[in-house]
């Protein structure tokens, strides 16, 4: 019998970053999408992304709680 090799991971494209980093920061990617992105060549993309949306949804809310309560 014999067992099907791995193929290598492809390279995700930029939305496929997006989308992953946007559906890990709001707590609902799926375990498959989680694999996927864990086995990419390079993390950076992913640190440099998480970065980005951590800094924009936390001036989002800054910005909302300003106008709230102003």
């Amino acid at each position: 019998m014999q067992v099907p090799e791995k193929q290598p991971p492809k390279a995700l494209n930029f939305f496929q970053i997006v989308q992953n980093i946007l559906a890990a920061g709001l707590g609902v990617q799926s375990r498959q999408e989680r694999e996927r992105a864990f086995s990419s060549k390079s993390p950076m993309a992913f640190i440099v992304g998480g970065i980005v949306f951590t800094s924009v949804f936390a001036g989002l809310l800054f910005l909302i709680v300003m106008v709230v309560t102003t």
